[in-house]
């Protein structure tokens, strides 16, 4: 097997502790023998062959870069072959929509799809409130075994994607790591996805738009849900 040039550099380099163990792989032993000293040998190695062998500083900064690029490819590696977690992983799911988001938490973790969730119904003071979630970003950001566990309701909130409470009338938006919020396009409320520029439309009269699809639900738990899910392309 033929070795690149930066492999055989990279563990030229990676194979020795010290700098002095690295000079002391450039000395002869016809140099031993004349100079009678190993010191001298090192010395007349780093000073007379200037240009072919590395200099101190030259050997720990190619040591130190070596180094990094192994640690992160072992870390790379590592987050490869570690399992993924789910909170929905070993529940029993009986409402629809809690059933349609641990069909796709998986998919939303991995970044091969972005789902947005609306959600209509009543707060814990009674209050109607409205609004789209990004699940990816949420996924990432709280804990979700309290809801498939039932402990808790999945609710839109003020730093959601688009928030609206209809007895106060206060309304909210805001851009998310996967999502630009759009709201004064002519076409309506429109969501636009960071990592392939595509348009998410929620009009239900409507397409979803190209890579999307929509998902109406009937569920115990809430007044109206619905599930966008935006399937991104891997090149």
């Amino acid at each position: 097997m033929e070795y690149s040039t930066a492999s055989r550099f990279h563990d030229s380099v990676t194979q020795f502790k010290v700098y002095e163990d690295y000079l002391d792989s450039k000395v002869t032993p016809m140099d031993l023998f004349y100079l009678k000293s190993r010191e001298l040998a090192r010395k007349m190695v780093e000073h007379g062959h200037k240009g072919t062998v590395l200099s101190r500083k030259e050997f720990e900064e190619k040591k130190a870069a070596a180094q990094a690029a192994e640690a992160a490819k072992s870390n790379s590696f590592y987050n490869r072959s570690r399992p993924m977690t789910l909170a929905s992983a070993g529940k029993e799911l009986k409402d629809n929509f809690l059933k349609a988001l641990a069909e796709r938490e998986e998919a939303n973790r991995s970044g091969k799809m972005t789902s947005v969730i609306f959600i209509r119904d009543h707060n814990t003071l009674g209050q109607e409130v409205s609004g789209y979630i990004d699940y990816a970003h949420r996924l990432k950001t709280q804990d979700f075994e309290p809801y498939f566990s039932g402990k808790k309701r999945l609710m839109p909130g003020r730093s959601d994607l688009c928030y609206y409470n209809w007895k106060t009338q206060v309304s909210t938006s805001n851009s998310s790591p996967n999502f630009e919020v759009i709201y004064d396009d002519p076409n309506g409320l429109l969501f636009k996805n960071k990592r392939d520029k595509k348009i998410l439309n929620v009009d239900p009269l409507s397409g979803p738009g190209e890579d999307s699809n929509r998902t109406f639900l009937q569920s115990d738990l809430y007044i109206h849900v619905v599930i966008y899910d935006h399937n991104i392309r891997t090149v």
